[in-house]
């Protein structure tokens, strides 16, 4: 099993899909999420002044003091600009164990314990958020999937792999799914609320073991692949998504429960698997 996500490189903040600086959803960055976000916001106006920072690191492994450099300056640049034309800037971090640890309940009041250079610089960078004098709001997000990810991301490396007849299992990790049309209704419901300051974990709150996601690949794949074992510290993360529920009672509608993970397999692997093409 592939565990960490592919990387995206930060972007310069001219590069964005809506260039209105006034009203509506600027977002800025080429990757799976930013394009789903400017599908989903498009030309609308009718949403607040946001500018959406979907580039920046998002390999949960990397270590590189220069990539994380250029994250702080894509983002200390953005706040800027949001400060001076009174713009919400929503930061995207995340919920992952790198950030929250391996063990317990990830709640956004809580102290995080971040086990890696990953999640110490997403946790620097919420305060470099939050000190920047500009409206802002963090989400922590954890995995998202959905249609024309990358095919380094989780569910299409796991259909790939499976088709070549071998996978790697990180035995004792651990993933919570989330269907990335769900975070972009709490995106836009927390925009429309006006929701701001804040820290919200966006998160299905199951996680769901290495091994039972690679077998839910595999049955609806129809196929099984030998296994190639890589032992890790055990997870026993929840991230606890109380606060979205709370602030967006929407979310109660998406069916996040137990069965949520399989849901999502049915609908990218068997309705449809992952596009293997395109950027993070």
């Amino acid at each position: 099993m592939k565990a960490d996500v592919t990387k995206t490189e930060v972007t310069n903040t001219d590069t964005n899909n809506n260039t209105n600086t006034d009203m509506g959803v600027e977002v800025l960055g080429g990757g799976f999420v930013a394009r789903q976000a400017a599908r989903y916001f498009g030309a609308r106006t009718d949403a607040p002044a946001a500018t959406l920072v979907a580039a920046g690191v998002s390999d949960t492994a990397e270590t590189s003091p220069e990539r994380f450099g250029r994250e702080e300056r894509l983002i200390r640049r953005t706040a800027q600009r949001c400060r001076e034309h009174d713009r919400i800037l929503v930061f995207l971090s995340s919920a992952a164990g790198g950030l929250y640890g391996r063990e317990g309940e990830g709640r956004e009041d809580g102290t995080p314990a971040p086990v890696s250079a990953y999640g110490r610089h997403k946790l620097a960078m919420e305060r470099v958020v939050a000190d920047s004098g500009a409206r802002w709001l963090t989400l922590r997000l954890s995995h998202l999937v959905g249609t024309q990810q990358n095919a380094r991301q989780l569910l299409p490396s796991l259909v790939r792999q499976i088709r070549s007849g071998e996978v790697a299992v990180h035995r004792g990790a651990s993933r919570d799914l989330l269907d990335v049309r769900h975070f972009l209704v709490v995106l836009d419901r927390l925009l429309a609320l006006g929701v701001h300051g804040r820290v919200v974990n966006v998160a299905s709150g199951t996680a769901v073991p290495a091994e039972r996601l690679v077998a839910g690949v595999e049955e609806r794949l129809g196929r099984t692949a030998r296994r190639r074992f890589h032992d890790v510290p055990p997870e026993t993360l929840r991230i606890s998504n109380r606060q979205m529920c709370e602030l967006v009672p929407e979310a109660r509608e998406f069916g996040l429960g137990p069965d949520y993970p399989d849901e999502l397999l049915d609908r990218y692997v068997r309705g449809g698997e992952p596009s293997e093409g395109g950027e993070a």
